[in-house]
């Protein structure tokens, strides 16, 4: 996974980007349980095409 350098935030007042390191890590953090949890390029592609499948 690429280093999360730069979250830019799309807000009802503007865009927001954010580069301190304080509020990368929680971001950082976030992603890798995302990446944790995540299913494989593989499986979701099953997933997908069995979800298309059904009634």
């Amino acid at each position: 996974m690429p280093h999360l350098d730069t979250v830019q935030l799309d807000q009802s007042h503007g865009v927001a980007f954010l580069d301190a390191e304080a509020q990368l890590y929680k971001y950082r953090t976030l992603f890798e349980r995302i990446d944790a949890v995540a299913l494989s390029q593989e499986k979701t592609r099953d997933l997908v095409h069995t979800l298309m499948r059904e009634p």
